[in-house]
């Protein structure tokens, strides 16, 4: 059986999708861009912000389900310009404990939704 968890601290899917999906002890979540949630807008100043608001967005789609950064097991990180890979990755890691973060994947891609510098999706258990 599947709950699909949503919240209104978390921008509303673009498509056809929810902002995640809770099956047994397992929540996956949807790729998370930086639309502030309230206005719609992206949050493109820096990339430092940028990212900030992409883990500010699946922080409040884990709580929705009841969960934390701490309940995390998988994050995908999908990135325009691997340029950016330290810049992301700082503050990627102010969300986890280094000694327990989890397995994660960063991949340059061409091109992301509404042509964003980071995407990121994450897999988490109870």
């Amino acid at each position: 059986m599947k709950r699909i968890i949503s919240t209104s601290k978390a921008p509303i899917p673009i498509g056809p999708y929810n902002q995640a999906v809770l099956t047994g002890n397992t929540l996956y979540t949807s790729g998370q861009i930086a639309l502030h949630p309230e206005t719609g807008e992206l949050v493109k100043d820096t990339i430092e912000m940028e990212t900030e608001q992409v883990m500010e967005n699946l922080k409040a789609v884990l709580f929705e389900a009841g969960m934390t950064f701490e309940n995390v097991v998988k994050t995908s990180i999908f990135i325009s310009d691997m340029e950016n890979f330290s810049k992301i990755n700082t503050v990627y890691a102010k969300y986890f404990d280094e000694e327990t973060a989890p397995a994660r994947e960063t991949v340059e891609v061409a091109n992301l939704p509404k042509y964003v510098n980071v995407e990121i999706s994450m897999i988490a258990i109870i």
